[in-house]
């Protein structure tokens, strides 16, 4: 009786393969019944080459022209822009999230104190009572003085630094620091001395 070979497609099974399964079937047979190897291996083996030839056999897509063409290039250019929002907003929150991290971890220990500290909140004028201590260190820009979920926090300098760097709207009172006496004495007015007891 003639052996009949099944019929097989090109997008279910490649012709090369197909072919190279045939030849190797023999030493596929005499392989098993020498025990060097087992069942799963060889389906293994087979599902690899069929991956092989599949990377292999994909030819780039001919682009239609006319309407179609023009249409499809639109909707790829829409398909951008949107991804491009997308990654955006990704990348928002993510800087987002690394804000509220530094300031989780690094704000300083806040106590109500008895010197009053006026700043602006999104065009409001705030007031936050605190030591006198913290108070100076915020005017001389040692500390920084950072709003999340409508809470205001302190943090060193340098992490208020690295959140500006990141998202400069959470930064509410990042002063520059005092400067040295070699400035001052180049300054015009260092003659003319704050007051200690001056409080806006």
């Amino acid at each position: 009786m003639a052996k009949t070979w099944p019929i097989l497609t090109r997008s279910t099974f490649p012709p090369l393969l197909y072919l190279e399964t045939l030849f190797m079937s023999g030493l596929r047979d005499q392989l098993l019944k020498a025990g060097l190897v087992n069942q799963k291996q060889i389906k293994k083996t087979e599902k690899e080459k069929i991956k092989q030839v599949k990377a292999t056999s994909h030819k780039p897509a001919v682009k239609p022209s006319g309407p179609e063409g023009q249409a499809g290039a639109e909707k790829t250019a829409r398909d951008r822009a949107l991804n491009q929002q997308r990654l955006a907003e990704l990348e928002k929150r993510a800087l987002a999230a690394q804000v509220r991290q530094l300031i989780e971890t690094r704000k300083l220990p806040r106590t109500e104190g008895e010197m009053p500290f006026h700043f602006t909140d999104n065009g409001t004028v705030k007031t936050l009572h605190l030591p006198k201590a913290q108070r100076d260190q915020l005017i001389q820009g040692q500390i920084a003085l950072v709003k999340l979920d409508r809470q205001y926090e302190i943090v060193p300098r340098e992490t208020g630094e690295k959140i500006a760097a990141r998202d400069k709207r959470f930064i509410l009172v990042l002063n520059h620091q005092e400067k040295s006496d070699d400035d001052r004495r180049e300054d015009p007015y260092a003659h003319y001395e704050v007051p200690d007891d001056l409080i806006w």
